[in-house]
């Protein structure tokens, strides 16, 4: 049984103690700001991803938007991480450090950023064709974001998890990919990481029941081959055991009255490649 607590100006900060934390307008107004910000610094790399380019150079662009913005990097510092995004290419799952590693021709690559704007968190990822990308990585790319959006579709009050997680592993597992179950989704907010959790494969009608005024990313991870993952020696960076490719996709959004809505929409309509 899942606890759910009011947002108010007394416990607007609040604590991760497992409560599923309700917003009202203002809580929706700024996780708005920091989406966009989050969006629009997507929205620019669209162009600058290209072969050649380091990691680290993504995420200097990221850092200097992020700052620009009137942001900060919710991942620089955070828990000893150095950067300001995570790229994570081909194989890797998750949680690449940015750093020396040149983009090559064919390459799929997932960047994450979270600004902080007045305190509130815009957390997503969307994923980068480098130059010339094979038809395998391109239809595992385009899949990973299908099963975002169907997971997406399902998130509306009265709804629970389980039945967002279903749709992304129904749609996943009909193309004969697996989803990852050790990394998830999760509340967001004030806070960058806060309840509930946010699996993508599962049971419908199982889990927290989503009520008006939640907020949390959604963020399926999709493998070509086995779910399996292990994790690098830096304790950060998580790939498939089978080294084979993996996509991910992110969004934060908040249940309404009647729906959802995506604070991490892309202004400019490129949510996803080709862009």
């Amino acid at each position: 049984m899942n606890d759910y607590v009011t947002v108010t100006a007394d416990n607007a900060l609040g604590s991760r103690n497992g409560a599923i934390k309700l917003h009202g307008p203002d809580g929706f107004a700024g996780m708005r700001k920091a989406g966009r910000l989050a969006a629009e610094i997507l929205d620019a790399l669209t162009t600058q991803v290209v072969p050649g380019m380091t990691t680290q150079d993504v995420d200097d662009i990221v850092h200097r938007m992020t700052i620009e913005g009137g942001g900060v990097p919710a991942t620089l510092g955070y828990r000893g991480y150095t950067k300001s995004c995570c790229t994570s290419i081909n194989h890797v799952v998750c949680h690449g450090i940015p750093g020396d590693k040149t983009l090559k021709d064919g390459d799929i690559v997932n960047v994450d950023v979270t600004p902080i704007v007045d305190g509130w968190h815009g957390d997503t990822s969307r994923m980068f064709l480098v130059g010339d990308v094979p038809i395998k990585a391109r239809k595992l790319v385009d899949v990973t974001y299908e099963c975002l959006m169907l997971g997406l579709e399902q998130a509306r009050p009265g709804n629970t998890i389980g039945d967002i997680a279903n749709a992304i592993q129904a749609h996943a597992e009909k193309q004969r990919y697996s989803v990852v179950r050790d990394f998830c989704g999760h509340g967001v907010g004030r806070l960058f990481h806060d309840a509930p959790e946010v699996v993508h494969a599962g049971r419908p009608g199982t889990g927290a029941e989503l009520k008006p005024g939640m907020f949390f990313t959604v963020e399926p991870m999709i493998n070509i081959g086995k779910a399996d993952c292990k994790m690098l020696d830096d304790g950060w960076t998580a790939v498939t055991r089978d080294r084979s490719l993996s996509a991910q996709f992110e969004h934060s959004i908040g249940i309404t009255e009647d729906g959802h809505e995506v604070f991490t929409k892309s202004p400019a309509g490129l949510d996803h490649p080709p862009y």
